[in-house]
């Protein structure tokens, strides 16, 4: 049976409707993990709730750091981003690592200083109004960088082959939201001599209480009361070689991935998803399948 086949007939399920007639199916999962990243492939926050707007997680990946041409960086090529940490205020975010001081940045910044920005295919506005961070940045990476925000008003459309009704992303690589089973985490661990934290990944929602790579064959979930779209698996790439904590590199998840998550030249964990409308997510928040 396929991933969504057997979710459902190891679980009784209960039939209920949403307030949009939608038929969920109620299976015994719950939401698990909440995780965010403020500033693309730094260090990422796990709140116990979190506020959902329209580009995904209030604040995730609003902020990235670029090169020269505006092109963005990350832990593929930039490790040590690793180990810059984040811890949010009500006005500010704090930025801080071993050996340097902290630095403070706005939460809402002025739209001052713009730039267009590449990530991947996609190049749109954004405005760099943090000249301290900018300097912060560079020092630590030993290489001049900006940090771009990306205002408000810009809108990144998703691939409209996967979403079909619409929507829009953040820096973050293509879609809002990045789904993954704890299961799917245990079922690999299981195959290596040493686990891995769920921070190897850097997903955005975890979820509890499904069979192992039960999220290959969702289509349609509500968390909450949030619709998703559950649109395209994801591929991953050598940052996930990165330890979190001290960004150091190795051969593992990617080697174990490899011997049974292939599809072509890339290896598969976790699912991409798109929301519907905007609200709160917490944890322990019921996860429904249609």
């Amino acid at each position: 049976m396929r991933s969504k086949d057997v979710a459902l007939a190891v679980h009784r399920p209960i039939y209920l409707l949403t307030l949009t007639l939608t038929p969920y199916v109620l299976v015994g999962m719950h939401l698990s993990g909440i995780h965010i990243y403020p500033i693309k492939s730094c260090r990422g926050l796990s709140p116990d709730s979190w506020p959902v707007d329209r580009f995904g997680f209030q604040f995730d990946r609003r902020w990235m750091l670029i090169d020269e041409r505006g092109v963005f960086l990350s832990q593929r090529t930039h490790r040590r981003l690793a180990l810059v940490r984040i811890t949010m205020g009500d006005e500010h975010f704090t930025v801080e690592t071993e050996g340097k001081p902290a630095i403070q940045v706005s939460l809402y910044p002025p739209e001052l200083r713009p730039v267009r920005v590449v990530v991947w295919r996609d190049v749109m506005d954004a405005c760099c109004p943090e000249p301290e961070a900018d300097r912060w940045f560079s020092e630590f990476l030993g290489e001049e960088v900006r940090l771009a925000h990306m205002p408000d008003r810009v809108k990144r459309p998703l691939n409209p082959f996967y979403a079909r009704n619409g929507g829009q992303a953040s820096f973050a690589d293509a879609f809002p939201f990045l789904l993954i089973g704890q299961s799917s985490l245990d079922d690999l661990n299981r195959r290596m001599a040493t686990p891995l934290p769920m921070n190897r990944f850097r997903p955005n929602l975890v979820v509890s209480g499904a069979e192992p790579f039960a999220e290959d064959g969702w289509q349609h979930i509500r968390i909450g009361s949030l619709e998703l779209e559950v649109v395209k698996p994801c591929e991953r790439c050598v940052v996930t070689t990165t330890d979190q904590e001290t960004a150091m590199i190795g051969k593992e998840p990617l080697r174990t991935l490899a011997t049974f998550r292939r599809v072509g030249n890339e290896v598969m964990f976790g699912m991409n998803a798109v929301h519907s409308g905007v609200g709160r997510l917490a944890i322990g928040d019921p996860v429904l399948l249609a």
